[in-house]
């Protein structure tokens, strides 16, 4: 699924314009994974906002849960950005909104499916252990 949510406001972000990696760690496993990201390639997909960090990761084959297909219409994407956080788009109303609902909220806490970095930063993000895609895991 992808496309854009009618009750959200659309979303004006600063791309990156040089290269840096997005370091994503698994909480449950432990795995990390970086991906280096190099904005000629941007966008990935059609998830989330074009070079959000759920773009990303579907990108580079890292599965996420994503239910509403990156439209800022749940929190299954939530994710924490514990390095970094300074070099992406600043949060909307609409993504605190879906926040609100989120588990294990922190200040690093963000929507992956909105969260856009610019690029000045390298970043880490980890993905909670409760985030996981039952059907796609076969459980």
């Amino acid at each position: 699924m992808a496309g854009t949510n009618p009750y959200v406001e659309a979303v004006t972000v600063k791309r990156p314009t040089k290269r840096f990696s997005v370091t994503v760690i698994k909480e449950e496993t432990g795995e990390k994974t970086v991906v280096n990201v190099d904005p000629a390639d941007i966008p990935y997909g059609r998830t989330g906002l074009d070079g959000s960090i759920l773009d990303i990761m579907l990108g580079a084959g890292i599965d996420v849960d994503h239910a509403c297909g990156g439209v800022c219409a749940c929190a299954t994407c939530h994710s924490h950005v514990v390095e970094g956080l300074r070099s992406c788009s600043e949060a909307t109303d609409d993504e605190l909104d879906q926040l609100d609902s989120a588990r294990e909220l922190t200040l690093e806490s963000r929507l992956s499916c909105q969260c856009v970095p610019n690029g000045t930063e390298n970043l880490v993000v980890v993905i909670p252990a409760w985030n996981k895609n039952m059907v796609s895991e076969g459980h």
